[in-house]
């Protein structure tokens, strides 16, 4: 599951039982769980990436199964939450910071060690924290909903990162280019879709609430 289809669905349940959610799902919960978990291997990624100064390619393939066990339980948490009524408010919040977090980490570790420009890291970081506060300045009006292009945009990030984690050697330069290059294009693009359903759904909402008025 995306970031951003894993928050939709989380506030999208929520929204429409916030009864059932503050009354009767426990926060202490396998969704919440997974969660926690993905946050807590922040900082063991980066810890392992930093590990004999970055480049040991044993440490870089060890930083980069961290990161891809902490990315399938972003596909998981999402989904539990869902299907099994585990919706808190914990979740709603904690879902899409863990998966800015990661992701956020992972750029930031390839930029400080060289391995990928700074002016990537800081683009893609950018559209990640401004569409988070977005969907939290729209959220009353009511929710956005995943777009194929996210769901997209998010495989291309998970795959490009964990391209330029692997230690392939210069030969993979221009594969990891064409990916994350495409991650790039997908994060602009979704990015700018994000805010033009963000403002007609705000301008929506303002309008129906005049006619019921």
């Amino acid at each position: 599951m995306t970031a951003d289809s894993a928050a939709s669905n989380r506030a999208a349940s929520g929204s429409g039982g916030a009864d059932g959610d503050e009354r009767g799902t426990p926060l202490v919960n396998i969704a919440n769980a997974l969660t926690t978990s993905r946050l807590i291997l922040v900082p063991v990624f980066l810890v392992v990436l930093f590990w004999a100064g970055g480049h040991e390619p044993f440490w870089r393939w060890v930083a980069t199964a961290v990161f891809v066990l902490a990315s399938v339980t972003d596909r998981i948490d999402g989904e539990l939450a869902r299907r099994r009524g585990l919706i808190t408010d914990f979740g709603k919040i904690a879902d899409p910071l863990a998966d800015k977090a990661l992701t956020g980490a992972a750029l930031i570790g390839l930029s400080a060690l060289g391995d990928l420009p700074w002016w990537v890291s800081g683009l893609i970081i950018f559209r990640e924290t401004f569409v988070t506060v977005l969907r939290f300045w729209v959220i009353r009006h009511g929710v956005i909903p995943a777009s194929p292009g996210g769901k997209l945009k998010t495989l291309l990030q998970a795959v490009a990162i964990g391209l330029y984690l692997l230690p392939l050697g210069d030969s993979a330069d221009p594969l990891k280019w064409v990916v994350m290059g495409a991650a790039v294009v997908a994060t602009v693009g979704t990015g700018a879709d994000y805010v033009v359903r963000a403002v007609r759904l705000r301008a929506l909402s303002r309008r129906t609430r005049k006619g019921h008025g």
